[in-house]
């Protein structure tokens, strides 16, 4: 695994702008989570300091965090095709089969490095969470800190989950921009389904359905926070509550999905004629 790992990462690390868009993916949410926590002055009008509307509040902070550090996932996802497109672009990929390298252990090692972002990320995400989380959290109990981790655990693999879709995109079209394209087609499909299922059946069964579907399993991972923070500003309004809750089956279903795209994406690599 290490070395397969290893391999893909010193492609990577020669290649100019896969370094500067992993360079982005990772600092970016990291910058902005810095930045959220400054008091910025409007020309002298008003100041505005997200931490005194208790964003930053444990165990709120989680997922206000992993929920908008997931829109960056784009540009390691851009990273993910063009390490395929390059492949074949480069005829790179032909070249590793002749020296030695199974088409098993190609998929593995793109997979690894998959893995091994989402991780990294993960990590920083909860590492900035923590630490400005204690800075202005008006709760510092452990138990109030630890309450809502499982955040992190769903940040990992709704990342992994979608770089794997990037993944298989890339080997079955061979080209980035069409890669891209798709999963903007896929988003586009999975709405078309919802609007047939909900001719066909109730609204209730419908989103069921939808929520099994690749795109839409991996966001319903971290609901959006609002209304959970709007919850902690009015208590009494009930029609706010909502399940924002991290569960089970929805882990399930992402890492089932994951599974699915590594093992497509191997099967198409194993019939191609390369």
């Amino acid at each position: 695994m290490l070395r397969l790992l290893q391999l893909e990462l010193q492609k990577l690390w020669l290649n100019r702008s896969s370094k500067v868009l992993i360079f982005i993916s990772f600092i970016l949410p990291f910058t902005v989570l810095i930045l959220a926590s400054i008091k910025i002055d409007f020309f002298g009008f008003f100041t505005l300091e997200l931490g005194e509307l208790g964003i930053f509040n444990f165990p709120l902070i989680w997922h206000i965090t992993t929920f908008f550090a997931s829109y960056f996932k784009l540009f390691f996802a851009i990273v993910v095709v063009s390490m395929i497109g390059n492949e074949y672009s480069n005829k790179t990929i032909k070249q590793n089969l002749i020296d030695g390298l199974s088409k098993k252990e190609f998929i593995l090692s793109k997979f690894y490095v998959i893995v091994f972002f989402s991780l990294i990320s993960t990590l920083l995400i909860g590492t900035a969470s923590l630490l400005i989380g204690l800075y202005y959290s008006s709760y510092t109990e452990l138990s109030l800190i630890t309450i809502d981790l499982n955040y992190l655990l769903a940040y990992f693999i709704k990342l992994t989950g979608f770089f794997s879709l990037c993944l298989f995109f890339g080997v079955l079209l061979k080209r980035s921009a069409f890669a891209l394209g798709f999963l903007f087609l896929l988003y586009i499909f999975e709405w078309i389904v919802f609007g047939l299922a909900t001719k066909y059946t109730t609204t209730d069964i419908a989103w069921r359905i939808k929520n099994l579907l690749p795109l839409e399993s991996m966001y319903k991972l971290i609901d959006q926070p609002i209304q959970r923070l709007a919850m902690t500003k009015f208590a009494e309004k009930t029609e706010l509550v909502y399940d924002y809750a991290v569960h089970a089956h929805e882990l399930i279903v992402v890492t089932g999905w994951t599974l699915i795209f590594i093992l497509a994406a191997y099967m198409l690599l194993k019939k191609r004629d390369l």
